[in-house]
């Protein structure tokens, strides 16, 4: 089975950071994550191909020789997301979808063969069971919250890392607070679900063996939702790490603003 995943292109807004990244000559700041992770859920005997239209184009020689295309995409990306699926269903090709645009507007994919709606560890092993078995449905949904510490490593393999600003890895999703802004709670909940220390240091480990030796991006919403872990067992164990291999990443991340209340938190995260 040959699958092609597609992330849409962002357009000239603050997400695509398109005039700052020229002048440190990458494409893109981040590979996206949500499609590495997606890949490594996928049977190891698939063949995978990763195109993000943020780095490089998407040539017919990719579409037809996937057997399935695979979509994820946000909000922000529904332009191009609806182009890559015109443009791959003009070559009769079966499209599966997921991911924040998808899961927030699936009445607007009816185009679209499968969606595998709301957190993909939950909907993504249904269709893959179904297709096995020569019934897949063209709606996968759930209304309960991923368990992380059961998300496989990301697929790093298929990353061009030349092409971006930084690598990227997920400690947690959900957030306690409930900020009118945003719409993170919504997707996931309240509930901050974590995964664990061995995790991460695997990612870490992973990362490291591409070769990459700059920024890692932490993509958390609110890096900071369960600080009991991060100061008794996690930020030490990264501190450890990085002493290990020399110091080879600079990290980044977002956190909620109470973090400044909290002196020995700070002093772990520098």
């Amino acid at each position: 089975m040959n699958i092609l995943l597609v992330y849409p292109k962002y357009p000239d807004t603050f997400w695509s950071f398109k005039h700052a990244l020229k002048f440190i000559s990458k494409k893109a700041v981040n590979p996206p994550l949500g499609l590495l992770t997606i890949s490594a859920m996928l049977p190891k005997n698939w063949h995978k191909k990763l195109v993000d239209l943020n780095i490089e184009t998407l040539k017919n020689k990719d579409i037809l020789w996937a057997d399935y295309v695979f979509i994820s995409a946000m909000n922000i990306q529904a332009e191009s997301a609806k182009e890559v699926i015109k443009r791959c269903k003009s070559f009769d090709k079966d499209i599966v979808a997921g991911g924040p645009l998808f899961t927030e507007e699936p009445n607007n994919f009816k185009m679209v063969n499968h969606l595998i709606l709301n957190e993909a560890e939950l909907t993504l092993p249904d269709f893959l069971n179904d297709l096995e078995l020569g019934n897949p449905k063209q709606l996968y949904q759930s209304k309960e919250f991923a368990n992380l510490t059961k998300t496989p490593l990301p697929d790093y393999t298929l990353v061009k890392t030349s092409k971006y600003n930084t690598l990227n890895l997920q400690l947690t999703r959900g957030c306690p607070f409930n900020c009118e802004f945003c719409d993170i709670t919504a997707l996931f909940g309240h509930k901050v679900r974590i995964k664990t220390t061995e995790q991460i240091i695997n990612e870490l480990e992973a990362i490291y063996k591409t070769g990459w030796r700059k920024n890692v991006f932490f993509v958390d919403d609110n890096f900071i939702g369960n600080i009991k872990i991060l100061k008794n067992n996690l930020l030490p164990k990264i501190i450890n790490w990085m002493e290990n291999k020399n110091h080879p990443f600079t990290f980044s991340t977002e956190a909620s603003i109470n973090l400044s209340d909290d002196d020995e938190l700070m002093e772990l995260l520098t």
